[in-house]
């Protein structure tokens, strides 16, 4: 049962147990006699886990980072924030779009159900929209004909660590906002020249030659789509101190 899934199905429990009481129970029950201890707790419990519902699945939904696909942007640890509204209020459980918002735009960072296996969650950055021819050779990120400029960029104390040595940074210009992105200059992955399908997406990751991304297994269904990632709020790493905490990715907008 995914987390949704049983999150409604307490609310669901709890409520009943509610419902029953009210109308049922607490009308027989003497009035000194105190409540059974499962309805006291339904009643504690359902406006909290309803809050949660709500939130979680119309507003924001927290994620953790487990990999590097998305170095230097994102690292391993990363608590981050998903919008739940950009693109569209859905239902938990069915994911049913019932109130239409923006479509993600060129350079996004998206969470989304991964299309071979909807039950795991993956984050990529979105470079191909509906329609878009897209080409990806010699590292370079080709729209409809025109590549997408890519300047040098120096490492930084942050990048220590987080980008290994032998890779080079660059800062790409893709979309509103530019990006930084890592290239292993001695690897050569998969390259595509592909026309993107009317409500699907064509995703990358930003750690570009480590990253299982829409060259290998498709594009993404706009049925997928969980929400923009905007922000960062922990940033756990043992790696970086001796808290484990990397203080300086706390708070974090996320471009």
């Amino acid at each position: 049962m995914s987390f949704p899934a049983f999150m409604l199905s307490l609310v669901v429990i709890t409520g009943l147990i509610w419902l029953l009481d009210k109308l049922v129970l607490a009308p027989k029950r003497a009035s000194n006699q105190a409540e059974p201890l499962f309805v006291e707790y339904a009643k504690s419990f359902f406006p909290i886990i309803l809050a949660v519902l709500v939130i979680r699945s119309f507003i924001a939904e927290p994620f953790r980072i487990p990999s590097a696909s998305m170095v230097p942007t994102l690292h391993i640890g990363d608590f981050i924030l998903v919008n739940k509204f950009s693109y569209g209020l859905r239902l938990p459980v069915t994911n049913t779009k019932i109130i239409e918002m923006e479509q993600p735009k060129r350079g996004d960072v998206v969470v989304f159900r991964y299309p071979p296996k909807p039950g795991i969650d993956y984050i990529k950055r979105v470079v191909g929209l509906p329609g878009d021819r897209v080409g990806y050779f010699n590292k370079t990120i080709y729209i409809n004909g025109e590549a997408i400029r890519q300047d040098e960029h120096e490492k930084t104390v942050e990048h220590l660590g987080i980008v290994p040595t032998s890779h080079t940074l660059k800062y790409e210009h893709l979309g509103a906002l530019g990006h930084q992105i890592a290239l292993a200059p001695n690897m050569q992955r998969k390259e595509v020249d592909i026309i993107i399908p009317e409500g699907e997406y064509f995703v990358m990751g930003d750690n570009r030659d480590n990253s299982s991304d829409s060259r290998f297994w498709g594009t993404v269904p706009e049925k997928n789509l969980v929400g923009k990632a905007f922000y960062i709020w922990m940033s756990w790493d043992c790696n970086v101190s001796w808290a484990c905490i990397a203080w300086n990715r706390l708070g974090n907008s996320i471009n």
